[in-house]
């Protein structure tokens, strides 16, 4: 009698098991999904109405519950169902999400007429959350209420001189709660503590890795496109070319990329594209001049939003007609996009947790009428998971770590109209820029340097001499995280090579500021 060997079950993809950030309306929900992946687990950012049958539904390996700038007890504050406590899975509840789970749970949260905003001493004990940690740690606090009674079963394992009640857990029911942002970069054992749940306490396996996501997209793509001819829409950005590489190592030469030089592109980019995919990768390219179609649609449009739509839909139009073109013997049907998923989020693409920041991303400003149906392979991943993904596809250095350029391109750094004239002054202000940053070894350190023209002209003196031209305004942020960014200290002389060189190789400016006169952007993809 022969014995029957069972064959290995696979693993399921990281994406059918995975973590749920439920958003409160925390500045950092979008944040705490990427230090999630940053430990290796896939995660995704949910709506905080997402109700227990939903919830059971994703099989997810644990919850995070978010910050938010709500009082629980405020009328009409974001709330959870109750139930989902009752579903047994591993639940992290941050700030606000602490304090929610605490009242839903019996305990009591009030206004105790102390507040803690920045960084806060605190005191951990022996748990779950803070094995292998220091007991004395600091903490990012951002809160106003406070827990001032654990919910039954909780036991109290941190606590600071202002908040007796820090943190709790209930390992019985699976329940943790921490009133500090371990998310932020400010926080020094964050990650640490966010390992500690995920690994020890929902025991998640870390498996969602850059080889990972690609092998998963590879089959992913080649499901939904089958023998189809497929259209890439290529920008040279990172996220469209890897996008472009994932696709062609899934179905090779069934797709085309489409370059649209809509010249708008920073000084010799357009080149690099076409060496990089066309000379180096091999890969099919089309490459369009449609220089003068974009510039006339934008004759006349000065608001930023308007000239995003504009580019869009021609863009979109573009991609259309050349589809018609290569297409010979059946019509191309699929699009491919560099779409991210903190452009979804941002573009209020994912259910409705998120304003609308981004409407340029095509998520969330496609034309009404379009043609085609969209490929978008890093649909559901952050910039740093897309850098990873293209190092790993063997993208050159130089384009993998390209800082974030917008879609629309240089227009939109263009305060005013935008003209052919404009352009160049603009293009060789920001190339200045960029190589005299790279000379100063800044730029892997920089998230984002460029140059912004307004479309305006002041009155200067040059050589005793009056002049009457544009200024160029710079501006350079840092990041630790992706996400949040500071203004990045620049050396003087620095500065003052860059200033000097715009002003004496460009004649038509005439001055150079620095962009400090607001505060950093939440979301670092500055336009």
């Amino acid at each position: 009698m022969s014995n029957v060997i069972p064959l290995p079950t696979p693993e399921p993809a990281a994406e059918e098991r995975p973590v749920l950030v439920l958003d409160l309306g925390g500045q950092y929900s979008q944040l705490i999904a990427r230090r999630v992946r940053e430990c290796r687990v896939y995660s995704e950012l949910v709506n905080h109405s997402i109700s227990p049958e939903e919830v059971r539904a994703r099989s997810p390996l644990a919850l995070v519950l978010s910050g938010g700038p709500a009082s629980v007890y405020a009328e009409g504050a974001p709330k959870v169902d109750p139930r989902i406590f009752e579903l047994g899975i591993p639940t992290l509840g941050i700030c606000y999400g602490m304090q929610l789970m605490a009242q839903d749970l019996g305990g009591r949260v009030e206004r105790t007429g102390v507040s803690e905003f920045g960084k806060t001493e605190f005191k951990a004990e022996e748990g779950e959350l803070f094995v292998n940690l220091p007991p004395e740690q600091i903490g990012w606090m951002s809160h106003r209420d406070s827990v001032t009674a654990a919910p039954k079963g909780a036991r109290v394992v941190a606590s600071s001189q202002s908040t007796p009640i820090a943190a709790f857990e209930d390992p019985k029911r699976r329940l943790y709660g921490v009133q500090f942002h371990p998310e932020v970069v400010h926080t020094p054992y964050g990650n640490e503590l966010l390992k500690n749940f995920l690994y020890t306490v929902a025991d998640a396996p870390p498996t969602w890795t850059a080889a990972a996501v690609i092998e998963e997209q590879v089959e992913r793509i080649r499901s939904q496109v089958g023998n189809e001819r497929v259209l890439c829409a290529l920008s040279g950005g990172v996220d469209s070319a890897v996008a472009a590489l994932l696709v062609y190592k899934a179905i090779g030469d069934q797709l085309t990329c489409v370059f649209v030089d809509h010249g708008l592109l920073r000084k010799d980019e357009a080149t690099q594209v076409v060496e990089t995919f066309g000379n180096h990768f091999h890969v099919p390219l089309v490459h369009v001049d449609a220089q003068e179609r974009f510039l006339a649609g934008l004759e006349g449009v000065t608001d930023p939003e308007d000239k995003r739509r504009a580019i869009g839909e021609e863009f979109i139009r573009v991609f259309e007609e050349e589809s018609g073109k290569i297409g010979t013997d059946a019509k191309v049907k699929y699009l491919v996009q560099g779409t991210l998923y903190s452009d979804v989020i941002e573009s209020g693409g994912s259910d409705g947790v998120a304003a609308t920041i981004k409407s340029h991303h095509n998520v969330g400003g496609l034309p009404e009428t379009m043609d085609l149906e969209l490929v978008e392979p890093l649909r559901m991943l952050f910039k740093d998971e897309v850098r990873r993904v293209g190092e790993e596809l063997g993208l050159p250095e130089r384009m993998v770590w390209r800082q974030p350029f917008p879609g629309p391109g240089l227009a939109i750094r263009i305060i005013g109209e935008v003209t052919e004239e404009r352009l160049e002054i603009l293009r060789e202000a920001d190339a200045i820029l960029q190589e005299e940053v790279r000379r100063a070894g800044l730029y892997r350190e920089l998230w984002q340097s460029f140059a912004v023209l307004p479309a305006i002209r002041s009155v200067g003196v040059q050589g005793d001499e009056r002049t009457y031209a544009y200024p160029i305004v710079i501006r350079a942020v840092t990041s630790e995280d992706a996400m949040t960014a500071d203004w990045a200290r620049l050396p003087y002389d620095l500065l003052e090579t860059i200033s000097s060189r715009i002003i004496n190789e460009i004649p038509a400016v005439n001055r150079v500021a620095l962009d400090i006169s607001s505060k950093p952007p939440s979301t670092i993809e500055w336009e």
